[in-house]
C-alpha cells in the first residue's frame, strides 16, 4: 500500500480512540498541533445537531396532527348526480323538477336589473337561476304554435305533444301515462308543490287525465286517487281548497256536493291540513303520509301581497323545503328515492295581468325556492338532479316601451316597480270590496277619491291622471281594473307587453349541474324534458298508458258519445270548421275569430 492511501474498509477514527491519544502525545513532544477538532468546535457542532433534530421532530409532530385532523374531516366524493361510469343512471337517486310557469328570458332580465337597483348591487350580481342556465326549450303544442299550460305540462309529464287544454291526454283522445305515475309504480315516493291551485293545469298533468283543463272538480277527485290507477301522490301542497269542498260548504267552488276532502281522508288515508298553523306544526320526520295540504281557497297570493300576510300563507321556498325534507325522511330506508315537482305558478298570472311589479317578486320567490333545492341536493347524502324550465312565456314581456310617436329614449325605470307594495290584482280586490259596500248614493267624486288613495298607497304612484282614474271607474269585464292598475305601473316603468296571453318564445332550461343533465344542454323540444325525467329515473311509461287504456277509457269512435269513459270528462277538443283537429294555426280574420268565439259553446265551460 503506498503512502497516503487508506484501506478500502478503513473505519473513521472515534474521538475517544487510542489513536487520538497517541496523536496528542506526539504533539506534546514535537510541538506540532494535532488534527483533532477543538472542544469548542465540537460543542457547537453538537448544539447544531440537537437543534436540527428538535426542529425535525416538531415538524413531524405538526404534520402528523394536521394529517390526523384532515383525515377526520368528512370529505364527500365528487357528485355524479346518480349517473354511472357507463353513462346510465344507477343507485338510489332523487329527481326534482321545477316549473317556472310563464317565465320567459325577459322575466330574468327584468328581475335581475330590478334587484340590482333596489339592493344597490353591481351589474355582475346575478340571480341563482342565471348561474345554472344550460339550454332552451321550444314550446309549441300539437294544436298551436302557442301552447297553453296543459299541453306544455303534458309534454313534461308524458313526453308527448298534445292539444291546448289536454291534461295528460293525447290528440287521439287517449290518456298517456305520466312520469309521476310511473315513478310511483317503480317504488319512488312522489310529491307536488305549487303556488296556484293543485287542480290547475301543470300539477294536474302529473296525477290526473282530463280532456279539458277546466274540469277541475274532476281533477281534484283523481289527484287523491279516485281514478283507474288509484292514489299516486304522497305529498301535495298548494292552494285550490274550494275544488275539494262540497258546494253545500262555505268556500266551495265545486258544481256538486261531493266532499273530496272526506274522501281523501276516509278512503285514501290522507293527513289533511288547511291552514298555516297546522302546516307549521307538521314534522317532516313524523308526518303520516299521504299528505294533502290545501293552504288557500284558490291561489296563494302573489309574493308582493303574501309578504303582508306571511302568517297565513307560506312561501314557495317554505313549501318546497318541507316537501323535500318529508320525502327524504320517507325514503331513508328505501333503495328508491323520490320524484318531486315544484311549480312557481303565479309568474304566469303576473304575465297574464301584465303586472311587472308582481312579476319581479314572483321570479325572486322562485329563485329562492331554486336555491333551496340546490342547498338540499348539496347537503343530502343521496344523489339527485334538479331540472327546471317553463311551459311557455306569458305576456310577450319586453323591457322597453314606446309611449309616443317620437323615437324613444333607451331606458326603463326599475324604481317604479320598487315603489309598488301590492299587485294590481290585490288593488282590484280592494276596489271591488269598496264598491260592494258603497251605497247607490255614493258619488263618482267619492269613488275617484277612493281610487286615488288606492293608487297612491298600493302602487306608489302620485302623478296619476284623471283619465286613468276615470278608466277604472268605467272599467268593463273584458278589461278589468287589475289590467288598468298594472298598466299604470308598466307605462311609468316603460315596460312593454304584447298580449295578456301566452307567446311562442323559447324558454330557458336550468339544471343543478350541466354534467348531470347532459341530454338537455342546448336547444330542445319540450317533450325531451319529459323523456329525460323518464330516462333518469329509469321509468317505463308504456305499461301505465296501456293500463289506462285497457280500463275502457275509449272504446269507440270520437263521434259516439257513449264511447267515452266518464272519468276523463267530455272531450271538448278545439276543432277546425271541417271538424278536424287543428295541426297548425290558421288565419280566420280578426272579426271572424271573435264571432266564432262568441258562438262556440261545447258545454264544457272552456274558453276556446
Amino acid at each position: 500500500m503506498t503512502r497516503g492511501e487508506e484501506p478500502l474498509l478503513a473505519r473513521p477514527i472515534s474521538p475517544n480512540s487510542s489513536t487520538n491519544d497517541i496523536e496528542e502525545e506526539d504533539a506534546l513532544l514535537t510541538g506540532q498541533p494535532t488534527n483533532r477538532p477543538s472542544k469548542k468546535y465540537q460543542k457547537w457542532r453538537e448544539l447544531g445537531l440537537f437543534a436540527w433534530a428538535l426542529v425535525a421532530t416538531v415538524a413531524v409532530i405538526i404534520l402528523a396532527v394536521v394529517y390526523q385532523h384532515e383525515s377526520s374531516l368528512p370529505h364527500s366524493k365528487p357528485r355524479s348526480g346518480g349517473w354511472g361510469p357507463d353513462g346510465k343512471p344507477t343507485g338510489k337517486r332523487n329527481m326534482i323538477f321545477m316549473v317556472s310557469d310563464g317565465m320567459g328570458p325577459t322575466s330574468l332580465s327584468l328581475t335581475r336589473s330590478w334587484r340590482q337597483h333596489v339592493s344597490g348591487l353591481p351589474i355582475d350580481d346575478v340571480l341563482v337561476l342565471d348561474q345554472h342556465l344550460i339550454g332552451s326549450s321550444r314550446t309549441r303544442s300539437s294544436s298551436s304554435l302557442i301552447t297553453d299550460s296543459a299541453a306544455g305540462a303534458t309534454a313534461f309529464s308524458c313526453g308527448f305533444k298534445s292539444y291546448n287544454g289536454a291534461i295528460s291526454v293525447l290528440p287521439d283522445h287517449t290518456p298517456c301515462g305520466t312520469v309521476l305515475e310511473a315513478a310511483k309504480r317503480a317504488g319512488y315516493m312522489t310529491g307536488l308543490v305549487v303556488t296556484t291551485r293543485l287542480t290547475d293545469a301543470t300539477p294536474a298533468c302529473f296525477a290526473s287525465h282530463a280532456n279539458r283543463r277546466e274540469y277541475e272538480d274532476l281533477i281534484a277527485e283523481q289527484m287523491i286517487g279516485h281514478y283507474p290507477l288509484g292514489r299516486m301522490v304522497d305529498v301535495m301542497i298548494g292552494g285550490g281548497r274550494c275544488h275539494f269542498l262540497p258546494n253545500t260548504t262555505r268556500g266551495s267552488c265545486r258544481a256538486d256536493d261531493k266532499d273530496v276532502v272526506a274522501l281523501a281522508k276516509d278512503k285514501f288515508g290522507f293527513t289533511y291540513v288547511d291552514n298555516r298553523n297546522d302546516f307549521d306544526a307538521l314534522s317532516p320526520d313524523s308526518v303520516k303520509l299521504p299528505l294533502l295540504a290545501l293552504l288557500a281557497s284558490t291561489d296563494i297570493p302573489y309574493e308582493i301581497d303574501r309578504v303582508h300576510v306571511a302568517d297565513i300563507y307560506p312561501s314557495e321556498a317554505e313549501m318546497a323545503r318541507f316537501a323535500l325534507d318529508t320525502l327524504k325522511a320517507a325514503t331513508k330506508d328505501s333503495d328508491k328515492g323520490f320524484f318531486l315537482m315544484i311549480e312557481g305558478s303565479r309568474i304566469d298570472h303576473a304575465g297574464h295581468g301584465n303586472d311587472p311589479a308582481a312579476q319581479v317578486h314572483e321570479v325572486m320567490a322562485h329563485d329562492e325556492a331554486f336555491a333551496s333545492v340546490l342547498d338540499f341536493l348539496e347537503a343530502d347524502d343521496v344523489e339527485g338532479v334538479m331540472v327546471s324550465t317553463s311551459d311557455h312565456e306569458t305576456g310577450g314581456l319586453a323591457t322597453a316601451r314606446q309611449l309616443h310617436e317620437a323615437y324613444p329614449i333607451y331606458r326603463w325605470f326599475p324604481d317604479v316597480l320598487a315603489n309598488a307594495s301590492h299587485s294590481g290584482e290585490h288593488l282590484s280586490g280592494q276596489w271591488h270590496e269598496y264598491l260592494d259596500e258603497a251605497s247607490d248614493a255614493t258619488s263618482r267624486k267619492d269613488k275617484v277619491e277612493k281610487l286615488a288613495e288606492l293608487v297612491s298607497s298600493g302602487l306608489g304612484i302620485q302623478d296619476y291622471t284623471q283619465k286613468e282614474l276615470d278608466a277604472v271607474v268605467d272599467a268593463k269585464p273584458v278589461w278589468p281594473p287589475s289590467y288598468l292598475f298594472a298598466d299604470m305601473i308598466s307605462r311609468r316603468a316603460q315596460i312593454g307587453w304584447s298580449t295578456h296571453g301566452h307567446s311562442a318564445v323559447d324558454v330557458n332550461i336550468y339544471a343543478s349541474n350541466p354534467k348531470h343533465a347532459p341530454g338537455l344542454v342546448g336547444n330542445h323540444e319540450n317533450v325531451e324534458i319529459g323523456q329525460f325525467i323518464a330516462e333518469y329515473l329509469d321509468l317505463d311509461l308504456e305499461p301505465i298508458t296501456k293500463e289506462l287504456n285497457d280500463k275502457k277509457v275509449k272504446i269507440g269512435s270520437v263521434d259516439d258519445d257513449q264511447a267515452w269513459g266518464e272519468w276523463m270528462g267530455p272531450p271538448g277538443l278545439p276543432n277546425n270548421e271541417n271538424g278536424a283537429l287543428v295541426h297548425l294555426d290558421d288565419y280566420h280574420g280578426d272579426f271572424k275569430h271573435r264571432k266564432r268565439e262568441a258562438e262556440m259553446d261545447c258545454g264544457c265551460g272552456a274558453k276556446h
